[in-house]
C-alpha cells in the first residue's frame, strides 16, 4: 500500500486566551517537520488538512498529537476524520429537521473522537433545555441553540463528559471545511 491520503484535523482548545497559544502558521511547520504534506489550516480554531501514508484517522490523530504535545508542552487533544466523513457530517447537519424557526437560533456541531455509544446520546438529550436541542449522528452532535453559545447547557465540557474528547464548531466552519476538504 502506497500513497497519501487525506485528513481533517479538529484541534481543540487551542488559541483560546492567552494560553495554549499555536499559530496556524506554526501547526503548519510542526506538521510540515513531522512528515505530513499538503498542510492546509483555516482560521485560528484549529481546522487542519493533511496527507500522510497512514491509513487509519485513529493513528494520524495519535501522531498528530504526539508532535504538538512534543511541539507545545501540552496537550492538544485532536479529533480526525476522513473528508468522506467531513462532508457526511455537513450533509446530516442540512439534512436534519430543526426543532424551531431558523431565524431565530445558531447552529453548532461537536465533533466526537470515538462514535458516540447509544447511552451517551441518551445522557446528551437529558441536557437539552428551553431553547437548546441536539440530535447525534454517527460521531457528530448537531446543536441548535437560541441564546449565546457561551452560557449553553450544551457546551464542549458537559457533551465532553458524556462522549470523550470533542470539539465544538460552528456549522458555517463546518460547512466552509466541507466545501473546501470534503469529498
Amino acid at each position: 500500500m502506497g500513497g497519501v491520503a487525506d485528513y481533517v484535523a479538529f484541534l481543540r482548545a487551542i488559541n483560546l486566551g492567552k494560553n495554549r497559544k499555536f499559530p496556524m502558521a506554526e501547526v503548519k511547520a510542526c506538521l510540515a517537520a513531522g512528515g505530513f504534506s499538503d498542510v492546509e489550516t483555516y482560521i485560528a480554531s484549529g481546522n487542519v488538512r493533511v496527507g500522510s501514508s497512514m491509513r487509519s484517522p485513529g493513528n494520524v490523530a495519535a501522531e498528530l498529537e504526539r508532535l504538538f504535545e512534543a511541539d507545545r508542552g501540552f496537550a492538544v487533544p485532536t479529533v480526525v476524520m476522513t473528508p468522506r466523513e467531513l462532508r457526511q457530517v455537513y450533509d446530516d447537519a442540512v439534512g436534519l429537521e430543526p426543532p424551531f424557526g431558523a431565524a431565530e437560533v445558531r447552529r453548532y456541531v461537536t465533533l466526537a473522537k470515538e462514535p458516540v455509544p447509544a447511552d451517551a446520546a441518551a445522557e446528551i438529550h437529558a441536557l437539552e433545555a428551553e431553547g437548546e436541542v441536539a440530535r447525534v449522528v454517527g460521531r457528530a452532535v448537531h446543536l441548535w441553540i437560541r441564546a449565546g453559545y457561551q452560557n449553553a447547557r450544551l457546551n464542549n465540557a458537559r457533551l465532553e463528559r458524556a462522549v470523550g474528547v470533542a470539539t465544538t464548531r460552528d456549522l458555517k466552519v463546518i460547512t466552509t471545511l466541507a466545501e473546501r476538504w470534503g469529498s
